[in-house]
């Protein structure tokens, strides 16, 4: 079997991808150096996960490194080479209100570590087939400017826009739209994995996520929709809503769905293709929405606040149509709702006593 190499291998995707691949019997070789801590603070380090994938799989190998740093990534590259069948890269700096603060790290981190691993893999791993996390940001806040209408619980697009049905394609427009820093670094990063695919004719996919979440997900204010929301749901921890009424709306897709969809791609892949990828139709909620199911699955009240000012280029409305997707890989298919996902998040979160 091919060796599969995780970047961010201790984070939600990252993790997930681990333990699939582990369990379909591959050798697997995680590059993860916690960033996450340094981002958002010792709360949420994914330290405690890349422990529990050590321990529990044998095929499972951590390589310490920084994805910037170009002799690391090509010495893991070097040792390895061409017995690496797929590289998925989920390493990343997360938040764009996070990227503000400090623009150098965000860049350098999203943009040029993506480049570090392309050229690596084609130095070393020409014929593997190489997975990119991106994500709905690439589009800015052109979301915004669609024609959106505001329900008792949730904005809404109007039912007579094309994408009513199953929400926003791959063919919206990146240009001339406010990403903010990380959505930038991240349009970057984009552009160079379909790229190399073209150019190098390497087999390369873009995953553009709404929001990914799971049960593994080291939750943050700034980063980790559900996870984060769940776990001051559980602690009473105080939560802040920021902007567009709590009606703003997001579509949720489990790490687990996720990763299925990046091994059907490694089964038949293709050359630098894009993919909006998410909950779709079958897995969205609102703020307000998600706050009442939290609620109701703790059995406690929330400690919550609105602010009125919403996070910049933050979107009112986003759901994924996946229908590309699903046509190109119709054995693929969604199994987490956003009920089932938050069950899950809470149980993790019980049994780890946050």
């Amino acid at each position: 079997m091919q060796t599969v190499l995780v970047t961010g291998a201790s984070g939600l995707i990252g993790s997930e991808s681990v333990r699939y691949f582990c369990e379909l019997g591959h050798q697997v070789v995680g590059i993860d150096n916690d960033m996450r801590s340094y981002f958002f603070g010792q709360d949420a380090s994914t330290k405690w996960k890349g422990e529990e994938l050590k321990e529990k799989y044998p095929n499972y190998t951590l390589e310490t490194a920084d994805i910037r740093n170009q002799d690391e990534i090509f010495a893991i590259f070097q040792k390895y080479n061409t017995s690496l069948g797929l590289i998925i890269h989920t390493a990343a700096q997360p938040s764009h209100d996070w990227a503000a603060k400090e623009p150098f790290t965000d860049f350098s981190v999203n943009a040029n570590g993506t480049l570090n691993l392309l050229e690596a893999t084609r130095q070393f791993a020409p014929e593997a087939v190489f997975i990119f996390t991106s994500t709905n940001k690439v589009y800015g806040d052109r979301p915004n400017y669609l024609p959106l209408v505001e329900l008792e619980n949730r904005w809404e697009i109007a039912e007579d826009h094309e994408y009513f049905k199953h929400g926003i394609s791959e063919n919206m427009s990146i240009d001339q739209t406010l990403h903010s820093l990380f959505g930038a670094s991240k349009v970057a990063a984009d552009v160079l994995v379909q790229e190399y695919g073209r150019y190098f004719n390497m087999k390369t996919g873009i995953f553009r996520g709404g929001c990914l979440t799971g049960p593994n997900h080291s939750g943050a204010e700034l980063h980790g929709f559900l996870a984060y929301l769940m776990k001051c749901a559980v602690s009473g921890k105080h939560y802040t809503i920021f902007g567009y009424k709590g009606k703003q709306v997001r579509d949720n897709i489990h790490s687990n769905d996720l990763v299925s969809a990046f091994h059907h791609f490694y089964k038949n892949p293709r050359v630098a293709e894009v993919y909006n990828i998410g909950g779709g139709r079958f897995s969205n909620c609102s703020m307000k929405e998600a706050i009442a199911m939290s609620e109701e699955i703790t059995g406690k009240s929330m400690n919550y606040s609105y602010a009125e000012q919403n996070r910049v280029g933050d979107h009112i409305w986003w759901i994924s149509d996946i229908t590309k997707f699903e046509k190109h890989y119709p054995e693929w298919s969604l199994k987490y709702d956003v009920d089932a996902i938050l069950k899950e998040i809470y149980e993790s979160l019980t049994r780890r006593m946050i």
